[in-house]
């Protein structure tokens, strides 16, 4: 039973340490996303670079610690790191108009991937709402246009959740987001047409 108890102890030690490294650096990862995010919406583009910078090294720590244990590298709390890493990358990509990283281009696997993805949807209404309110209806429409091809996206992916981390309820819910977008994009458009043919009046 010793022998039994010792041998089982080191694989598990070992493991632990693992996930427990893996935990810390997680948490460090998404707080670095979720920040490059906040840059973003700041148009602090230099400090977003940095911060998803340092979010992608630790992606690669967590990918070099975890190698080793595929049942903790594939565990709850590494998804989500990796899907807020995908969104702020996204977002990144989607705010500037340029091409969108491929998963293996992030090094995330492709379930992480598409929810970040749809996540980004929300970041990019917060994006639309701040361009209504500075009067760039172009940029704005531009926006919504991007999100909804997201949206159009997800949605012809047909496969079962267990397959795609429940990317259904993600795609529900940028779906709802974009249709709200939509009403408020169409509200300020005829407020603003309104506007305009008081002052030609005028």
């Amino acid at each position: 039973m010793e022998q039994i108890r010792a041998a089982v102890s080191e694989v598990l030690d070992d493991k632990y340490r693992a996930r427990e490294r893996g935990l810390a650096d997680a948490r460090s990862l998404i707080r670095a996303s979720a920040n490059a995010i906040r840059a973003l919406h700041r148009g602090e583009f230099d400090a977003a670079d940095g911060l998803m910078d340092e979010a992608a090294r630790l992606l690669g720590a967590l990918v070099e610690v975890l190698g080793e244990h595929p049942d903790v590298m594939y565990a709850g709390f590494i998804h989500d790191a990796a899907k807020e890493y995908a969104e702020a990358r996204l977002t990144a990509a989607l705010v500037r108009r340029e091409p969108l990283p491929l998963p293996a281009e992030l090094r995330v696997d492709v379930p992480a991937y598409l929810n970040g993805l749809g996540e980004a949807v929300g970041e990019l209404r917060r994006r639309m709402l701040d361009l209504l309110r500075a009067g760039d209806l172009e940029e704005a429409e531009w926006v919504l246009d991007a999100m909804d091809g997201v949206v159009e996206l997800l949605a012809s992916l047909d496969y079962p959740d267990g397959m795609t981390g429940g990317l259904r309820r993600t795609t529900d819910v940028a779906r709802a987001l974009v249709e709200r977008s939509r009403s408020d994009l169409t509200t300020t458009v005829v407020q603003d047409r309104l506007r305009q043919r008081l002052e030609q009046a005028e």
